[in-house]
């Protein structure tokens, strides 16, 4: 089967048939779509990582657990948001999971209302992440479209390197210099100087300005 992504589609895993079918009914009572899975690693077979906006998981399953797929996917740089669903005696696994980045958690039997309310968080939560990707992957591209010169040009400038500096440090005129410099800012779209900088920052890891990195595109 396959999963296109909509910004309403959810995932559920549980390998009790039960709790998935009314976890199911709750969130299509929502006007909102959901597939169900009875392990991680039917889920992770799927694709649906990549496609569903928010992931409702047992903490507790046979084979890979709950807490095992969420190492796994932030291993992978998966940030789909995940909300687990525990038994109180999983509470301090809950816990753990919070700090590694889930989105929520919910001990059983779950209140109906809070999870909807917590999902809706998550929705918006997976909008941004999705829509800071899309920006990241087109600043990528235009980084990519200049010349090997102008991405020498782009971290001495950005570093606050006067024009006579850079000419200096890569033994060109100043005139040239001026010429990248406009190149530059039309390429990489950049309304001021100080936007381009802004965005030299984010093209590097730890937001250091050398930019010989490898970007990974979003899946």
């Amino acid at each position: 089967m396959k999963i296109e992504y909509t910004s309403s589609l959810l995932a559920i895993l549980d390998d009790d048939k039960s709790v998935q079918s009314a976890l199911q009914d709750l969130i299509e009572s929502e006007g909102m779509l959901a597939l169900c899975f009875d392990s991680a690693e039917q889920f992770l077979d799927s694709g649906a990582k990549h496609k569903a906006a928010c992931l409702i998981a047992d903490i507790r399953m046979p084979g890979m657990s709950g807490i095992e797929l969420q190492a796994k996917l932030k291993a992978e740089r998966c940030r789909i948001p995940i909300i687990f669903i525990t038994g109180r005696g999983d509470i301090p696994l809950a816990v753990s999971a919070m700090k590694e980045g889930a989105s929520d958690f919910f001990t059983k039997p779950v209140d109906g209302n809070a999870l909807l309310n917590s999902v809706e968080r998550a929705l918006q939560r997976d909008r941004a992440n999705r829509q800071k990707a899309t920006e990241h992957a087109g600043l990528v591209a235009r980084y990519k479209s200049l010349t090997p010169r102008e991405r020498e040009v782009l971290p001495l400038l950005a570093s606050g390197l006067l024009n006579k500096q850079v000419a200096f440090e890569l033994g060109i005129t100043e005139c040239t210099v001026q010429l990248h410099r406009g190149h530059i800012m039309r390429k990489m779209e950049a309304d001021s100087f100080a936007t381009l900088v802004r965005m030299a920052d984010k093209l590097t890891p730890n937001h250091q300005r050398h930019l010989q990195v490898q970007f990974a595109a979003p899946s």
